[in-house]
């Protein structure tokens, strides 16, 4: 099992894998999912709310996905994104970052609707609300 994982991972990447390494960064799909979950409990209330919506949506896509290379792209993935995540309660601070063009132009039609479809959920919730005068 160790060395068709090792043969697969050094297919899909010119660094060979260090099994710990992979091991120590990566978690299973449960455990991710609850840490991405709690790590958004730091966010503001209308981000956690897409966010954990994303989060759960996604994962329920991503549910019976069999092909290993898939797998460890979309954990190590949602792995990144939680390491990008305040880790303190008390920091409210999350501003995200831009999208790399070379990412951009991978993406399948499919990916590039549920970015655009993001992209106008996300507009919504940050619209800015007008202050009254008094």
């Amino acid at each position: 099992m160790r060395v068709s994982l090792l043969r697969l991972a050094e297919s899909v990447t010119s660094k060979p894998l260090n099994l710990q390494e992979a091991s120590a960064t990566l978690f299973p799909p449960i455990p991710l999912y609850r840490r991405l979950l709690r790590a958004h409990r730091s966010l503001p209330k209308e981000m956690r709310g897409l966010g954990d919506d994303y989060v759960k949506a996604e994962f329920r896509r991503h549910k019976e996905v069999t092909n290993p290379v898939h797998i460890i792209g979309f954990l190590s993935q949602w792995k990144m994104y939680l390491d990008e995540l305040p880790r303190d309660a008390h920091a409210k601070s999350f501003s995200g970052k831009r999208l790399d063009s070379t990412v951009f132009e991978k993406m399948s039609p499919e990916q590039l609707g549920q970015l655009y479809e993001l992209m106008h959920a996300t507009k919504d919730v940050w619209k800015p609300i007008p202050e009254e005068n008094s």
